[in-house]
């Protein structure tokens, strides 16, 4: 299709976006939330069967190409910012980091188990043919084990937590889950594209060891000379944001052609960028604003348009409320566990397990990678979709019942 179809769907999409996600704060939901909303909507389940002619016309499926590059553009870029975020705060390296790691970690193991527990009961249903049980099976407890650092940071702000023992702890908890799931869905991916050859998974699995030794012990110092000789107060001219985009386009690039997805490389090279908060602030504003309110948004339909209406009828229905207590009994007993373990009170663990349940965009993240790499059916993608909205939607009134509403004057930032 050409390009003036392109420039009608992305009017479409930002506009939906924008709209849907200005309705979702009024209701006191993080943005992300309207978006992924957004997204459904446009969509099969809604916008396809109130009109299906004219979402066939609006979104078909040779354009869909196109749609996709600026997606993984978006993608790229914004998991760069990610990256560039997921840092241990000051506060727990004077004691926190302990807690953090007990909060973090029961979090993981608990809802990963509660899934391999019910994952043998979705795999005839849910798995797509040739998949076997146990990719299945780590791929869906990995999904199940995803904490939102970006979305809950922000969460966090909103509420007025930033400096409360809660929101300290749940933030660094949260950096402590990234790294875990990552490396994790990393190992599944690798092990799913290997398709039972153990020759292409070591082949795959030692290419991500050279990747993490170049961005550890090569990029990392570079990037951190080059910014402070051009750029001392974080202030990045064109020439070093054009370095740091080469070097973010070009580890994904890798990723990509290990068999893992470009989200992997882009991650690692925003985790190897210096700590520097300048940085981070002017990344966000070059960056992810113009990210976020373009890009994003197409990666959002993309996933609406990969879901099914099948959800709605038989069976589909007690797997999602299977998956929804799975995923949320998961998070909220094992934050509250971890956090009670590490000494704290039943107020503030119950906040910090109600924190560990948000999602937002970065499981959708996790599951566009799963059903790209072919280990779950677009029935298992929607219903994993839907319980990424509802347990990010349930976030905010969970925090809100346990430590009260947001002081006055609390800044509001852009959710993810």
């Amino acid at each position: 299709m050409g390009h003036p179809l392109l420039l009608v769907q992305l009017v479409v999409i930002i506009v939906a976006a924008r709209l849907v996600a200005a309705i979702a704060r009024r209701f006191g939901q993080p943005a992300v939330v309207g978006e992924m909303l957004a997204g459904l909507a446009l969509g099969p389940i809604v916008f396809g069967a109130i009109a299906p002619t004219w979402q066939q016309r609006l979104f078909p499926a040779d354009s869909l190409g196109n749609l996709q590059s600026l997606s993984t553009l978006g993608l790229v870029l914004f998991m760069v910012v990610v990256g560039a975020e997921l840092r241990v705060p000051a506060s727990a390296r004077g004691g926190l980091l302990r807690p953090a790691a007990w909060i973090g970690g029961i979090s993981v193991v608990l809802p990963m188990a509660l899934a391999l527990g019910i994952a043998p009961l979705l795999y005839a249903d849910y798995a797509p043919p040739g998949i076997t049980k146990t990719a299945f099976a780590l791929f869906f407890a990995t999904a199940c084990a995803i904490t939102a650092l970006p979305v809950m940071a922000r969460i966090v702000k909103e509420r007025g937590l930033t400096d409360s023992l809660p929101g300290r702890l749940g933030i660094a908890a949260a950096a402590v889950v990234d790294v875990l799931a990552w490396i994790m869905l990393a190992c599944v991916v690798a092990l799913i594209s290997a398709h039972g050859d153990w020759a292409p998974f070591w082949r795959t699995v030692m290419g991500l060891v050279l990747l993490l030794v170049l961005t550890w012990f090569v990029l990392r110092p570079l990037c951190a000379r080059l910014l402070t000789r051009h750029a001392p107060e974080g202030n990045a001219n064109a020439a070093v944001l054009a370095f740091l985009l080469a070097g973010a386009f070009g580890c994904a690039a890798i990723t990509e052609w290990l068999n893992l997805h470009a989200v992997f490389g882009a991650f690692l090279f925003g985790v190897c960028l210096p700590r520097d908060d300048r940085l981070l602030h002017k990344l966000i504003e070059r960056v992810e604003h113009v990210t976020v309110a373009t890009l994003v948004p197409v990666f959002f339909v993309l996933a609406g348009l990969s879901t099914s209406a099948q959800v709605l009828t038989g069976g589909a229905g007690v797997a999602l409320l299977l998956v929804l207590a799975v995923a949320v009994l998961g998070k909220l007993l094992g934050g509250t566990a971890g956090a009670r373990i590490a000494g704290q009170s039943w107020r503030d663990s119950f906040t910090i397990g109600s924190l560990m349940n948000a999602r937002g965009m970065m499981e959708l993240i996790v599951i566009k990678v799963g059903l790209d790499a072919g280990v779950i059916n677009t029935a298992m993608f929607t219903i994993l979709l839907v319980m990424a909205i509802v347990t990010t939607m349930m976030t905010t009134p969970m925090v809100m019942a346990s430590y009260g509403r947001p002081r006055h004057g609390t800044a509001v930032a852009s959710n993810r």
